[in-house]
């Protein structure tokens, strides 16, 4: 018991965190949402836009940690993007039956493509916005709140096109 009570008293010591290209805060809500969209009954397609944006999160995260290993190759981040959103083929083997009928692409995929498209597009929209701001930010969380704004809107707009 005595060393439960150290190891939670542990993780409440500061550290020093790096900034990461993608923050926490944004990775938890897009993860949260792709299971909300599946039990409302929202279209594969509109649940594919959150799935898409997640992986090419979770491509941005292996990107840091490449980067705090020194890992550097030529064409290195667009392949983690593409290897990461790729991962999406794993879901067809066993779980999701492929069935093409949006532009002969499976409306989960082509959400998925749709929504790491997004994503990725937000994120260097989001440095570019900044760097001509003078290397600050506009508003407090906009890192946050841009791609969320983005992906909410592609989420309307394809559920009231299926």
């Amino acid at each position: 018991m005595k060393k439960l009570i150290i190891s939670l008293m542990a993780t409440l010591i500061p550290v020093r965190v790096m900034a990461n290209p993608a923050c926490p805060v944004c990775t938890v809500a897009i993860g949260a949402a792709l299971p909300i969209t599946r039990r409302m009954g929202l279209p594969d397609a509109v649940a594919g836009i959150w799935v898409g944006a997640f992986l090419a999160i979770m491509g941005y995260w292996i990107i840091k940690f490449m980067d705090r290993r020194h890992w550097n190759f030529p064409g290195r981040n667009a392949l983690v993007l593409i290897l990461s959103v790729a991962t999406i083929g794993f879901a067809y083997i066993n779980q999701v039956e492929y069935s093409p009928c949006f532009l002969g692409i499976d409306p989960l995929l082509f959400g998925t493509i749709l929504g790491a498209l997004l994503f990725i597009g937000t994120e260097k929209l989001y440095d570019w916005m900044k760097q001509k701001n003078g290397g600050h930010a506009h508003f407090p969380f906009e890192k946050v709140v841009l791609p969320l704004v983005v992906l909410t809107l592609a989420s309307i707009i394809l559920f009231k096109c299926a």
